[in-house]
């Protein structure tokens, strides 16, 4: 057995060597009111998020991200798939545009070549390879190859009988993408994005999954789903939806392509049939979910060996069609405020809750009052801070001072400036303080006085108008596929009663 693990130890640092496992953040566009590519960063940087993954290529956000170090994931969008998996010059174009006239100011680190494409659009199927083989063809021509991966996200609903998962396969009817797809991976040394959903995997299973385990939230030893084949505990869905994953490779004679989870997370709000999708649930799973990645646990399949996973998302998506669980995915909603706070003590500086640096932007004292109104004016107007809660009625219109006004919407636009150099002074009359003005019922942004405390103390990301990125991107409420939700509630069912 050890030196089954030291083998596969080996072939999967080939893809890890070069950096630990990480936690990175997707990043959807589909609000009503998106930030502008320049607020976006700023919000990366102030927590720290040192992954991304777009679901495009715009040209706006890849100027943005230039000299940030940022590693990002662009990717081919599924209404362009057909024209760059039907012509080699046209992927090449493709490249030429979105890649090679970035790097190496952007760090763009991968590829990924549509999106849940045999699950949402199996029409487009039949030329998955080709545009993986074209588009990597024209990175070997510009010697990028070894430095950008590809590969395609792929649904967890492709793997059949995948409790318990040692008996996991993939749905035979796509095994002549998968064998040439993973063959592709093998070959390139790239990896498998997979979309790993407890949520959806629980809601499903119709009380089969014990919320708990969904959670990641810690289990008894005789409430442990153990795989009767393997004698493997598996103590949360995540663990053994990527070990079905590791399994359903395996069947097709596949044991050295690691996983790259591209999407994970949990829904903060859902309609009245979606009782479990809530602030504490999201929270709690992905709180557990960061941590469980930064503790390098693995699974059981493959212990010490964390697998990087994607969260889904940055930002909750008012516009995404759907129940209203579908636009409630994000860290943060349209006005860049968190949704709520992480829950990451020692775990490490992502998205944490260390505020011992925290500081605040606030009116100087003895400041003129007619250069503080002027700037308070120029803050909540072309500086495009929410000031309402500073008005008649709301929670920080006591006390009625320009003062008091002036530090409320001099601290929101430092924040919404991601804290930068140079954002608090408005000429002259504000200053840098690292006591919280939070007064009574008025709750500064950055305040952890707040249900929707910034994770890291840090910038709260005021929308823009002029935003100039725009995308759209296939995740549906359900996996797509009847056959895989039947067997997924017997399999677990019959495999889980035991324990549950």
């Amino acid at each position: 057995m050890g030196l089954v693990f030291l083998l596969l130890l080996v072939v999967f640092s080939a893809v890890s060597a070069d950096e630990d496992a990480f936690v990175g953040v997707n990043i959807g566009t589909e609000l009503s009111d998106m930030p502008n590519p320049t607020q976006v960063v700023a919000l990366l940087k102030a927590q720290q998020l040192h992954h991304v993954r777009l679901f495009d290529a715009d040209e706006a956000m890849l100027v943005a991200l230039a000299n940030t170090k940022i590693s990002v994931i662009i990717s081919v969008p599924n209404d362009q798939l057909l024209g760059v998996g039907q012509s080699n010059e046209t992927a090449a174009n493709w490249v030429k545009r979105n890649v090679l006239a970035h790097v190496p100011a952007t760090n763009i680190t991968a590829i990924a070549v549509g999106s849940e494409v045999l699950t949402t659009l199996p029409n487009a199927a039949p030329v998955l390879i080709s545009a993986m083989n074209f588009i990597h063809s024209a990175l070997v021509a510009a010697k990028l190859d070894s430095q950008i991966k590809v590969s395609s996200p792929h649904s967890s609903s492709l793997i059949l009988d995948s409790f318990p998962p040692s008996q996991a396969f993939f749905n035979r009817t796509w095994n002549p993408v998968m064998v040439p797809l993973l063959k592709f991976l093998q070959s390139t040394n790239s990896y498998l994005m997979l979309n790993v959903y407890p949520y959806y995997d629980y809601v499903q299973s119709n009380g089969a999954i014990p919320l708990d385990y969904a959670l990641f939230r810690p289990l008894p030893a005789n409430k442990e789903a153990v795989d009767s084949n393997t004698l493997l505990h598996y103590t949360n869905v995540f663990d053994a939806v990527v070990d079905a994953a590791y399994f359903a490779m395996a069947d097709i004679n596949f044991t050295n392509v690691p996983i790259v989870v591209t999407e994970s997370g949990w829904p903060s709000k859902g309609d009245s049939s979606e009782q479990d999708a809530n602030l504490d649930n999201a929270n709690t799973y992905n709180s557990n979910l960061i941590r469980h990645v930064y503790n390098n646990t693995g699974t059981p399949k493959h212990p010490g060996i964390a697998v990087s996973t994607y969260i889904y998302e940055l930002y909750n998506e008012d516009q995404r069609p759907g129940r209203i669980s579908e636009k409630n995915w994000g860290l943060f909603d349209a006005n860049g405020i968190p949704v709520y706070t992480l829950h990451l003590t020692g775990s490490g500086t992502v998205l944490s809750n260390d505020t011992t640096n925290q500081t605040y932007c606030v009116a100087k004292e003895g400041a003129d009052k007619k250069m503080l109104q002027a700037a308070l004016d120029w803050a909540c107007g072309p500086g495009k801070v929410d000031c309402s809660p500073l008005m008649q009625g709301q929670p920080c219109y006591d006390p009625d001072t320009v003062v008091a006004h002036a530090s409320y919407a001099f601290d929101a636009y430092y924040r919404r400036m991601g804290m930068a150099d140079g954002t608090c002074n408005f000429n002259g009359v504000a200053t840098i303080s690292t006591s919280d003005p939070t007064h009574g019922s008025c709750i500064f942004p950055g305040s952890h006085g707040r249900n929707g405390t910034l994770f890291n103390g840090t910038s709260s990301l005021a929308p823009s108008t002029n935003s100039t990125v725009s995308s759209s991107h296939p995740r549906y409420y359900y996996h797509g596929d009847p056959l895989f939700c039947v067997t997924l509630v017997l399999s677990l069912v019959l495999w889980m009663a035991t324990f549950f």
